[in-house]
Order: structure tokens, then sequence, then C-alpha cells
């Protein structure tokens, strides 16, 4: 454990390290949040492999609203309009980009003090109540991260059970930069998706309510190829977000953990293999990244990271009925 700065109360703030022969993780009380990924290059190097700031007055402010190396709920993604209907009751969302919630509005979790439960050589598990209504939510959740390594492994599950109804799709919110964090660009790394579809989005990045096939367009990466070769291409889906910020569809979603995306350093050699049982995940290839002040005195711009952040289909509260099935719902995009 190690002291990661003070809050603008005063409050000191600790991280917590795990690490074996292969693979070393920092974990901060605050947000409970990914500080760093440690890995070995292709030379058997340790190399940081996700981007943060410098210590917790960074994550304290997060001036662009990067949510970087964070746990976003108690929705991850957009919700239209900021509110939803709930059994027949409306519920009111903080209107945070536009009349759109991001990320669940302006109390996120990623600035919350998450309290330590267990930790071990291998895991380490923080807690979290989101009371009744907090963010506009019904029901009390309790929230638990476990994140836990084992090998060149990482592990991140959320536990999270609420006493009332409610939508919950939590994710991990790291920027990868699997050239070591600092290093550049991510146009070049190899990437592929396990991901026959996606979610179109409109000029809000809210979803059409459409899935399409990804054939004959840019955001195939069914076979794998380099982030940049086609994210300038004059294609309306990639013009609206300034590159790629898009929920892939999963293929064969039955609810239990498969392989999904395949990223590779193209300096590194670093490969990760990203696994997950949720139906979607949402690359996003850090456009709006814009001189952010980061680790080591690193600066980071436009496309020198990308997210992978599993979840259900964004504003899915809104887009797909909730009399219908919802794996059948969530993985073929039908009943809207």
């Amino acid at each position: 454990m190690r002291e990661f700065g003070q809050l603008k109360n005063g409050q000191k703030i600790n991280n917590h390290v795990l690490e074996n022969e292969e693979i070393r993780i920092e974990v901060s009380e605050f947000g409970g949040s990914l500080i760093s990924l440690w890995v070995k290059d292709k030379n058997g190097d340790f190399v940081d492999i996700v981007l943060g700031f410098q210590d917790v007055s960074g994550y304290e402010s997060d001036a662009q609203g990067t949510y970087i190396g964070c746990n976003v709920g108690r929705v991850a993604n957009r919700i239209s309009g900021a509110s939803f209907s709930l059994h027949g009751e409306q519920y009111k969302l903080d209107a945070n980009e536009g009349n759109n919630t991001l990320h669940s509005g302006f109390q996120p979790y990623s600035k919350r003090i998450w309290t330590v439960e267990e930790e071990t050589t291998d895991h380490i598990s923080l807690s979290l109540i989101s009371p009744d209504k907090d963010q506009g939510f019904p029901g009390e959740m309790q929230l638990k991260v476990t994140y836990q390594i084992a090998g060149s492994s990482l592990r991140i599950q959320f536990d999270a059970k609420s006493d009332k109804d409610t939508p919950i799709s939590i994710t991990n919110h790291s920027y990868f930069n699997l050239n070591g964090q600092g290093s550049g660009t991510i146009l070049n790394h190899v990437v592929s998706v396990d991901a026959d579809t996606f979610v179109p989005i409109d000029v809000e990045s809210i979803p059409t309510g459409e899935i399409l096939n990804v054939k004959g367009t840019p955001m195939d990466f069914t076979n794998e190829k380099r982030i940049g070769q086609e994210i300038e291409a004059e294609y309306e889906q990639l013009q609206l977000a300034r590159g790629y910020d898009h929920n892939w569809c999963l293929n064969g979603y039955d609810g239990t953990v498969r392989k999904a995306v395949i990223a590779t350093g193209d300096k590194s050699g670093i490969t990760m293999t990203l696994s997950t049982d949720y139906p979607g995940i949402q690359m996003y290839t850090g456009n709006y990244l814009d001189q952010v002040e980061g680790k080591q005195g690193n600066v980071y711009n436009i496309r020198e990271a990308v997210c992978f952040e599993p979840q259900f289909y964004p504003d899915a509260v809104n887009r797909y009925s909730t009399d219908c099935e919802s794996r059948r719902v969530l993985s073929q995009g039908n009943c809207l």
C-alpha cells in the first residue's frame, strides 16, 4: 500500500499493489480505480499499459471528463433524455451531456471513496453503497469490485445487489496503450472484435435503435486490422464520433464468459485478450483526449489510447421493451 495524495478536503487516499512475476497492478481507494497495469513486453521488460494521473488530485478533478481507469455505474454509457420509465414510474437523471446522461451523471462512482473489504496476495475487493435515488436510480445498491491476478491475467468482477428493480450496467473505463502509457498513438495497434453487428448512433451519440452488420464497412473488425486503417474513412458513423466510439454486439451471447477482443501493440508485442460475460463492448479510440496531464510527466492526446468497455447496450432502458426476455433482446436487437 502507498499514499496517493489527498483530496481537496484534506483526506488522504491510499493505493493497493498486487504483483507476481508476470503482472503488477495498482488499485486506488478513490473510485476503486485501476491506476496502473504492468505486464511484460516482447523483451521481457515491464510496461505500464494503462493511462492514469500522477496522484489522486487528477482523478478528483478529471477536468476533461475522461473517466480514466474508473469503475462507471450505475449505468455506463448514455441514456437518452436523461430519463427512463420502469414499472410505470418515470425516473429523471442528470443531463450531463447535452440533453442526455453519460456514465450516470454528475455524481459518478469514480469520485467516491470505496471501502476495502478483503485483500490477499492475489486479489482485492472494494465496496460501495449507492442509496435509493442515488444519481436518480431506484433502489439501494450494494456494489463490490474484485481485482484478481493470476499468471499474466487480470480479472475484474462486479457484484451488485439492489433492494428494488433497477438498471445496472457497470464497467471499467481503462484507457489502454499496449506500447506503454505515454508512448504515442494507438493507430497501429492491431485489433479484432468478435462481433458481426454494431449499434449506430445519431449526432448526440445516442443509439438510433438499429443494429447494423459490420460487413463492408470500417466497423468490421471480425478479422484483425490496424485501428487506424479506416478510422479516417468518409463514413458517417466515424465522422459523428470523430473516430470509433460505438457498441459492438458480441457474437454468441449466452451470459457466459467468452473471448471478445484481441489487441496487440505494434512496438511492444504485448497482446491483450479480453473476455466478458456482457453482450456488448464499447470501443473508444480516445477521440477527445487533449493535452491531458498524466503519469510520469506524460501528456495524453487524441488517439493515444483505446478503451474496451464491456457493457449492456447503451440506452437499453429506453430502446428495448421491458416485457421482452432480456437476453434475446440484447443479443438479437429485436423487440425495439
